[in-house]
């Protein structure tokens, strides 16, 4: 006699958006916590690292894979850099400072990726490519920068642009996201000047066949198209944009590249209504600007580095609360729980999500939100509008923000409140600030309506995103 039983399958669970592996951990109590922030995560310290491996990519790039000689991992997000010493001059001489893209995932931290371009006319990038293998030992001050995927994301829905070298940082976030469960949908489009000039092109061929989150779309700078090309033709456009993202507006866009290449993108990403603050970019131009820019943030993160060197344990324990070392993610829809997302039963294949409604669009005066629904409180004559938070601020002109924003409840993260580390980096949808800052934001980011409300006043009503 046979007999048979039934097995009733549980809906699947799964995190609705993208979460990186520490969120929760780091917001945890117990232990694990502990192990985590004993690794340092993002705080950049100076170390030595050992190179194990080459690899030759296309387009002139090398990957150098690398481990830190203390045997540690490397806490990263994916998408910042390095700045390592080269001793390009001898090992009696001083070294060159460069800072180079990260290019691995930081789900795998024991070892890491850096990836270089040579440059035929530079100094130090034929240097790397001729004198660094495995045995190596360089000096490192990281990880650095701002441009990175974030923390945790209900809605993880990216278009990821590059050209050229530009490709490096953003294939880290592509191993990140590959790597990771949840919800996703991500489009890359990589622009470079001939079939056999994208790096990672067997990788990223391999990526988009198997994970159905990930779509990789090339296209050929110059305007000849080579027989058997099946990718697109041409420097990026809106129309291309269009083409690949017809919903771009409502995407997080990261980008990077040289600076003609980002400067025409920013151009027509908003032709196309995506909103500045939706627009996160890296540009590996290597102009003056941007060298002095890389320049301030490996002085401030050297410091940082020192100081941890100095009394690491002094240092960690005054994290949480002098620094907020670790803060959990906003999102449109709040704080995200410092628990981390929730599981949930999702839908596979998710509608998309209405795009940000454009200023046009809106009756409310400050061209995002009725504002005017929101509660109010304290007192003055001008009115700070946190869109996220959903409350109004009165202000005087002479009181700090961020000071306000507190006693309201509002939360932002900021670690030195004096203008210097750009921990407190919030953006101003409308309005005008007064901001004596020391060098803690970069001119882009303020070009972006990005700005530091620990060392700000309102000189008008401000609709803030937090």
């Amino acid at each position: 006699m046979i007999t048979s039983t039934t097995i009733s399958r549980a809906e699947p669970q799964r995190i609705r958006g993208l979460e990186m592996p520490w969120n929760r951990v780091l917001s945890s109590t117990a232990g694990p916590a502990g192990a985590a922030r004993a690794l340092g995560p993002w705080h950049p310290q100076e170390f030595l690292a050992e190179c194990v491996e080459t690899v030759p990519e296309s387009g002139g790039m090398m990957t150098f894979i690398f481990r830190r000689v203390d045997g540690a991992p490397l806490a990263f997000r994916p998408g910042q850099y390095l700045n390592i010493a080269f001793p390009v001059n001898g090992e009696d001489q001083d070294s060159l400072n460069r800072s180079y893209s990260l290019s691995s995932s930081p789900t795998e931290p024991w070892t890491f990726n850096v990836t270089v371009k040579r440059d035929p006319t530079g100094v130090v990038s034929p240097w790397v490519h001729e004198n660094v293998g495995p045995g190596t030992v360089l000096e490192m001050l990281g990880p650095v920068g701002a441009f990175h995927l974030p923390d945790a994301d209900r809605r993880a829905r990216y278009l990821l642009l590059a050209a050229g070298a530009g490709i490096t940082p953003i294939m880290s976030m592509v191993r990140t996201i590959h790597s990771l469960p949840g919800q996703a949908d991500v489009i890359v489009l990589y622009h470079g000047t001939a079939p056999g000039s994208f790096a990672f092109f067997k990788e990223l061929g391999y990526i988009a066949s198997v994970d159905s989150r990930v779509k990789v779309f090339y296209s050929l700078g110059n305007r000849r198209e080579p027989e058997g090309w099946e990718g697109l033709n041409g420097r990026l456009t809106a129309s291309m944009i269009d083409q690949v993202a017809p919903d771009a507006n409502g995407r997080k866009v990261y980008a990077c590249g040289p600076a003609s290449y980002l400067n025409n993108a920013a151009e027509f990403l908003g032709s196309l209504g995506v909103d500045d603050t939706s627009i996160h970019m890296e540009f590996f131009s290597g102009d003056h600007q941007t060298r002095m820019e890389y320049r301030a943030e490996v002085a401030l993160a050297e410091d940082i580095a020192e100081e941890i060197a100095d009394s690491p344990e002094e240092y960690y324990e005054s994290q949480p609360a002098a620094f907020g070392l670790y803060e959990p993610g906003y999102d449109s829809q709040g704080t995200l729980e410092a628990a981390g997302l929730q599981l949930e039963s999702v839908d596979a294949n998710p509608p998309l999500p209405e795009p940000p409604a454009r200023e046009s669009d809106t009756e409310s005066g400050t061209g995002f939100l009725d504002t005017s629904t929101f509660g109010t409180v304290g007192t003055g004559s001008l009115t700070l509008s946190f869109i996220r938070t959903g409350i109004n601020v009165r202000i005087h002109p002479d009181e700090q923000i961020l000071e306000a924003a507190r006693h309201a409840g509002i939360k932002i993260g900021a670690n030195c409140q004096e203008g210097m580390c750009g921990s407190c980096k919030i953006v101003k949808l409308s309005g005008e600030v007064e901001m004596n800052h020391q060098g803690g934001i970069r001119s882009r980011e303020i070009d972006a309506g990005k700005f530091l409300p620990c060392c700000s006043t309102a000189r008008t009503d401000l609709v803030i995103d937090a």
